[in-house]
């Protein structure tokens, strides 16, 4: 269940805040977790049970270790717990990976299964890594109430895109949260601006790669229109999910960490990436640059440290060599500019640094975006002109005019301003007043408009259900 979809705002979501609201306060996470595992098995009614058993594995390891009556026990529990997470998330994620290449490397004829990947897989498993990692570490204390953990882990508002919420991060919320009604009225505010950053400007851009993927007639303007419609296509649907994640979680008064932060802004591919996806990011530092010794070892090691988290990084993205190649390609321009680049930014003007970051990630994004290395590197040449295709044609004469304002829109959006803007008009007195009526008068527009999206068309993806 998408929730950009009319059964989820219309239906599923006034059902749950109805019961949840109504629901004293010791039944208020069961409520929740009935509501998770009902969300989860609208779309994966037989995964539904893999989730289940890898909840009950990780509440009864983290019992486990937190009674171990010494070091190696702990240590054994701990060890045995991410096995069998680990385990899980490999066989469904990436057995057909394996699979197909040891097929190909040895002309074997290994039946690779095929199986569908569980949705949302990847996030809770990290969930559940972190919760007894840092149980083992001592960060947090073993959650005896396995409804309490329950409904940590299969939390439906991230649930299936994130942000990767660390038990740390809501232990306190799990059994003393408040509800608020300013903190309802932001996640309200929150959800609608994820939600129509995902359908008016996402969905929009995707119904441009489709376009681009069915015709004939391409140019290497179109490969650009495509390649830049991808990069910001993805921002809106990542980051609108993020928002409409973070807003639900507001009002039923959890509060997730931030996963975006205006990542086109950057100047820098190290700036990008503390901006883009932030609780993959800093999950992948705590949980393994630091354990591997971080920046604290010598030359050698630390950019094996570094090629390392991001082989990783790539890899949770997709079982894909195109997925790898994409999370080395950007440990290369995090060694280039630690080495080179830093010093050269510093003296060239912001303009030239900010280009230089928007390129990459557009080339990255290429890659993140093809079917193989081979149709990547295609299509990287088609859009330096050297596919033999025309520079530009009627018909994409005819996209650009199409497609020139929702581009617009997205660049200006993807970029502070607009909450710049915002923030000034509700700060200056002779405005505030108009603005407090204001505000609420565009959330119902937006909804509106949105409604009007979902019900008149029917492109309505969600990339990140590939992870």
């Amino acid at each position: 269940m998408l929730f950009s979809s009319v059964s989820f705002l219309y239906y599923f979501l006034p059902v749950v805040l109805a019961l949840y609201f109504l629901a004293p306060a010791k039944y208020k996470n069961l409520v929740l977790l009935l509501a998770s595992f009902a969300f989860y098995f609208w779309g994966e009614p037989l995964y539904s049970l893999l989730m289940a058993l890898s909840i009950l594995s990780a509440y009864l390891h983290g019992i486990w270790i937190s009674k171990a009556k010494n070091q190696k026990l702990r240590k054994t529990a701990l060890v045995s717990s991410l096995l069998i997470s680990i385990s899980a998330l490999g066989f469904f994620k990436y057995y057909a990976f394996f699979v197909n290449n040891l097929n190909l490397a040895f002309g074997s004829s290994f039946d690779p299964l095929n199986l569908a990947l569980p949705i949302g897989i990847s996030f809770y498993t990290f969930q559940i890594l972190s919760y007894t990692i840092d149980l083992y570490r001592g960060v947090v204390k073993a959650q005896t109430n396995i409804i309490n953990f329950a409904t940590y882990v299969a939390l439906f508002p991230q649930l299936i895109a994130g942000p990767i919420v660390r038990y740390a991060t809501i232990e306190a919320d799990l059994t003393g949260r408040k509800h608020r009604i300013e903190d309802i009225a932001y996640g309200i505010q929150r959800f609608v601006t994820g939600l129509a950053k995902k359908v008016i400007i996402a969905n929009s851009l995707g119904e441009l790669g489709v376009i681009f993927s069915s015709t004939d007639e391409k140019t290497v303007v179109l490969y650009w229109m495509w390649a830049v419609g991808f990069t910001l296509q993805i921002y809106f649907d990542f980051s609108g999910y993020s928002d409409m994640a973070i807003g639900l979680g507001r009002i039923f008064g959890f509060r997730f960490p931030e996963n975006f932060n205006f990542p086109y802004i950057a100047r820098s591919v190290t700036e990008f990436w503390r901006r883009w996806h932030i609780s993959l990011g800093t999950w992948f530092r705590d949980y393994v640059y630091i354990p591997l010794g971080g920046n604290r070892v010598n030359l050698v090691k630390w950019i094996r440290n570094v090629a390392v988290v991001w082989l990783l990084t790539g890899f949770w993205h997709g079982a894909e060599w195109n997925f790898i190649i994409w999370g080395l390609y950007f440990a290369v321009f995090l060694l280039l500019e630690k080495f080179a680049l830093k010093a050269l930014f510093k003296k060239i003007p912001t303009l030239f640094s900010h280009c230089y970051l928007i390129l990459v990630i557009v080339i990255g994004f290429v890659i993140f975006n093809t079917d193989g290395i081979g149709n990547a590197v295609t299509s990287l040449g088609a859009m330096l002109g050297l596919a033999g295709i025309p520079f530009i044609s009627t018909e994409t004469s005819y996209y650009l005019s199409s497609y020139w304002f929702i581009f617009a829109l997205a660049i200006i959006a993807s970029t502070p301003l607009w909450k710049h803007f915002a923030q000034k008009a509700t700060e200056y007195k002779p405005l505030s007043r108009i603005t407090s009526f204001l505000q609420p008068a565009i959330q119902v527009f937006l909804m509106l408009l949105i409604t009007g999206y979902m019900v008149d068309g029917s492109f309505n993806p969600f990339i990140y259900f590939r992870f």
